[in-house]
């Protein structure tokens, strides 16, 4: 999804972009009676602005798409509880709730109708310098140079291991079940969020034929009792699942196949070298607590291809360290912001100790009656302050 939108961001530039995949590359028609997608993204709002400039938002609209207008929080081990709004900042909604191959084929979509080079089921094998270039080698044995090349392929990524660029990583110890289910009652577009003892839960809203009583949900757990729930049958498991989430939207009817996928925070110690910038999950992953990633991912995208057009414009050599660090300099501290902030919540909500179970529960309901508090996380949230890339700016 990244890497498509900042190359869809650099179109008509003068510059030659060549997109590699290792996917065919294909869009195939969109059933909008087959069942959801288990992994979602929760787009913000600054999301929305750069894909719409990008002539992507339409054919995400016409797909699926599921607004949220709040967002209700609470500790399943005490009575703290709080509530956002996106009325409270007189906005029409938090963001959307859509399922990834939904982005990708819009995003596709546009690629397919511009004249980008795209080189599908291309996998990457070996990359070296040679001269001021890189040589990729693909599997197949064909050959590639470029000056500058973007690692936006994944949390795995196979130029961030083949380049050598170091990472600061850890294992949360968590596993996440994710799947789609549907609930007795509907989820009023709120996306809802449960910390219990083990992690937190996440119910997500999900639309389908004007119907609200879907929700894509991400059950963080311990790796035992991740497979201890992944090993139930449906009917136990949406039972397991009611009782964990307080059967806040009634009973918990059915779901669809689930998913298991530990959890690892990742984060390079540099995003650029010389001919070299890495975004998205190549850079950086981080705990789907409040599913960021990817929105993270969009203004990676968004800056580099700024800071990229800016250079050109003035002459400069693009694949020179010195320019690509204007982009490390305005993402890094952001990033890296975000991540301590969602670590932060993840350690609170696990700690055990009675003083600070008192301590978080005080706060939430402390947080809740301050209304201009609440209004300056949901202005952060819809990518309303920082220093934004012109893609994103409202």
């Amino acid at each position: 999804m990244v890497g498509s939108a900042l190359a869809l961001a650099l179109q008509d530039s003068g510059l030659e972009v060549l997109l590699l995949d290792g996917s065919p590359l294909s869009v195939k028609p969109f059933d909008h009676q087959a069942a959801f997608e288990p992994r979602v993204s929760a787009l913000s709002a600054a999301s929305q602005r750069i894909l719409e400039r990008l002539g992507v938002w339409d054919g995400i609209a016409k797909r699926r798409s599921s607004p949220y207008t709040d967002m209700q929080v609470w500790d399943g081990s005490g009575t703290g509880e709080i509530h956002f709004s996106a009325a409270s900042v007189h906005a029409e909604a938090l963001g959307h709730i859509v399922e990834n191959r939904v982005v990708q084929d819009a995003l596709l979509d546009r690629l397919h109708d511009c004249d980008l080079g795209m080189l599908a089921n291309a996998r990457l094998e070996q990359m070296r310098r040679s001269g001021d270039d890189w040589l990729l080698t693909l599997a197949d044995g064909r050959t590639l140079r470029a000056p500058l090349v973007i690692a936006a392929d994944g949390a795995n990524s196979a130029v961030r291991r083949l380049t050598g660029v170091a990472t600061r990583e850890w294992d949360y110890l968590h596993h996440a079940i994710v799947t789609s289910v549907r609930c007795a009652k509907p989820h009023q577009m709120t996306a809802w969020q449960r910390f219990t003892d083990n992690g937190p839960l996440a119910f997500l809203p999900l639309e389908r034929d004007g119907q609200h009583d879907w929700c894509s949900i991400v059950w963080s757990t311990t790796p035992s009792e991740a497979e201890r729930v992944m090993a139930m049958n449906d009917e136990a498991f949406c039972k397991a699942l009611e009782r964990a989430f307080e059967g806040r939207l009634g009973e918990v009817l059915n779901a669809d196949p689930r998913l298991c996928v530990p959890l690892r925070q990742r984060h390079a110690k540099r995003y650029v070298a010389e001919g070299l910038a890495l975004i998205g999950d190549a850079a950086h992953t981080i705990h789907p607590l409040a599913g960021q990633g990817v929105n993270l991912g969009f203004l990676d995208a968004a800056v580099l291809a700024e800071v990229l057009l800016q250079a050109d414009a003035r002459g400069e050599r693009l694949a020179d360290v010195k320019v690509l660090s204007r982009y490390e300099r305005r993402r890094m501290p952001h990033n890296l912001a975000l991540m301590a902030a969602m670590e932060g919540f993840e350690r609170l909500f696990q700690a055990d100790p009675l003083p600070v179970r008192w301590l978080r529960n005080t706060g939430l309901k402390m947080v809740e009656k301050m209304p201009e508090a609440k209004a300056l996380f949901v202005r952060e949230a819809l990518g309303l302050t920082g220093d934004l890339p012109a893609l994103a700016k409202p």
